[in-house]
């Protein structure tokens, strides 16, 4: 995968998938910018690599942020070649327990951040004449457990706006969707750290995966650049599952 000199931004890339995706993007000689709120961990992460990271502070659910971010993006390297929709946030509700805040937050975050980030860069990558748009949607965009309204709505939105920019902007620039199962990220620890018993928690999530375990960040961000790489140049418009075969199997059993 020769991804040297690549113009690569990857937002939510201070931790987590995002976070892993930076670093293994930046060891194969790409120049990396990273849309974030937590600067302070994205920064730890770049320090190694200051002459070919560059990091911005952006809200990327505000139009206005992700505009200017792309402007100054634009000014610096005057061109993108792979964007990575990662920024997401988790929230635990029905339909019904929904508020309306926390249904708009996170389809901000999760939804509306890729449609910003996708609009404000696929224009630079035009200026290359090629691009890929990597969108990181879920699991939960096919199947979905009980409680995550909001997300598995929003995580499902990611596969339609992913085929919509592969249709729309093709042949120069590819759109892919990464459908990660559960990855051992921050994310992760916090959900669950809402249960009373995490360890138990830890545990159901590792059986409901063929693989019995969970992934790690690192797995994700592999699958991730090898999609922003030449050698998937045939590969767009499509939802790419790495789940450890979560779903495949129906609950109960069929004696013979």
């Amino acid at each position: 995968m020769d991804l040297t000199a690549k113009q690569v931004v990857v937002t939510g890339g201070a931790k987590g998938i995002g976070g892993a995706a930076v670093t293994r993007f930046l060891e194969e000689g790409a120049c990396v910018t990273v849309l974030d709120m937590d600067e302070k961990q994205a920064r730890e992460r770049l320090v190694n690599f200051e002459d070919r990271s560059f990091f911005i502070h952006c809200d990327v659910s505000k139009a206005d942020q992700v505009k200017g971010a792309f402007n100054q993006i634009d000014v610096r390297f005057g061109a993108v070649d792979v964007l990575v929709n990662n920024a997401g946030i988790q929230r635990y509700s029905t339909v019904t327990d929904t508020t309306e805040e926390e249904w708009d937050l996170v389809m901000n975050v999760n939804l509306k951040s890729a449609f910003l980030c996708s609009k404000y860069a696929i224009p630079l990558m035009q200026k290359r004449g090629k691009g890929v748009v990597i969108n990181v949607a879920s699991v939960q965009s096919f199947i979905t457990q009980r409680k995550v309204a909001p997300y598995t709505t929003s995580k499902t939105a990611m596969l339609g706006l992913t085929r919509s920019i592969a249709v729309d902007y093709a042949p120069d620039i590819r759109a892919v969707a990464v459908c990660p199962g559960t990855v051992d990220t921050p994310m992760l620890r916090w959900a669950a750290n809402q249960s009373p018993d995490p360890e138990e928690v830890y545990r159901e999530v590792r059986e409901m995966h063929l693989t019995q375990r969970i992934a790690e960040p690192v797995e994700i961000a592999d699958l991730i650049l090898y999609l922003s790489s030449d050698k998937a140049a045939f590969i767009t418009g499509q939802a790419i599952r790495i789940d450890g075969g979560l779903g495949l199997v129906v609950a109960g059993s069929v004696r013979q």
